[in-house]
């Protein structure tokens, strides 16, 4: 199961864009380096990946809503 779960990862990060593998590989460290202490690294991995994915488009689309908004006054 976590051999399709990492499987899972290693594609969105070789086709997501730059942010988005910058927040799957940030998370990824992170979760991996929390999973491990509970004896889930390659678990932990995965959901880092996924959580750094989200973190990073809602940063982006923040970022991309005050530039709109900047833009328009």
């Amino acid at each position: 199961m976590t051999k399709y779960m990492l499987c899972t990862a290693i594609i969105c990060l070789v086709f997501s864009s730059g942010a988005e593998a910058k927040g799957c590989i940030k998370g990824a460290l992170v979760g991996g380096a929390a999973g491990s202490m509970a004896g889930h690294g390659k678990l932990g991995a995965v959901a880092g990946c996924v959580v750094g994915r989200h973190n990073a488009n809602k940063a982006d689309a923040e970022k991309n809503a005050q530039t709109t908004g900047s833009q328009q006054k």
